[in-house]
């Protein structure tokens, strides 16, 4: 009987443990996807993981969110074959770890108006912690290292993985 409930716990770990460690960043915060806002400066301060989320919030029909290559972020300019995200509500997982690169496609805010966003994204936090070397920071061009922010959510992420485990145990044993 005990195996059992042991297993289902495990079952249920598995399919929300992802889901747990994941993070919504919206991008841009409460000024959202917009032309003259320093993107590079906000990314700073974060880090983002595989499993995380890129929420672009602006207007319908103000802008666009395309992804794009390094150099198609340095140009300004999207392939041929891309298709612009336009709801102004779009989400953009972060599926795969690796520089990523965004630019609004509307008219010259890219290149004038610099409403672009380049981000590392790291190897999900399940399966590696952040270390405190400076060494191990992304890039200096990513940023010079985590904000308090960042690890404080990285943080917060173990304390409810742990809590989790605990109260499932704990039912478990009793």
């Amino acid at each position: 009987m005990a195996s059992s409930n042991l297993y289902s716990i495990l079952v249920i770990l598995a399919i929300f443990f992802p889901s747990i460690l994941a993070t919504d960043y919206v991008v841009g915060d409460d000024k959202g996807w917009t032309i003259n806002f320093d993107y590079q400066a906000w990314a700073q301060e974060k880090l983002f993981y595989v499993g995380d989320n890129l929420v672009f919030n602006y207007p319908k029909g103000a802008h666009t969110v395309l992804k794009v290559n390094g150099t198609g972020f340095q140009q300004c300019a999207a392939p041929l074959d891309s298709v612009p995200l336009t709801s102004g509500k779009d989400v953009i997982n972060l599926a795969t770890p690796g520089r990523k690169w965004y630019i609004c496609g509307v008219g010259q805010h890219c290149e004038v108006e610099n409403q672009k966003l380049v981000i590392t994204v790291l190897p999900s936090s399940s399966s590696s912690a952040p270390s405190s070397s400076p060494s191990s920071w992304p890039s200096a061009t990513a940023g010079p290292g985590p904000s308090t922010s960042a690890a404080t959510t990285v943080g917060t992420r173990f304390a409810l993985i742990m809590l989790l485990t605990i109260g499932f145990l704990w039912m478990l044993m009793t």
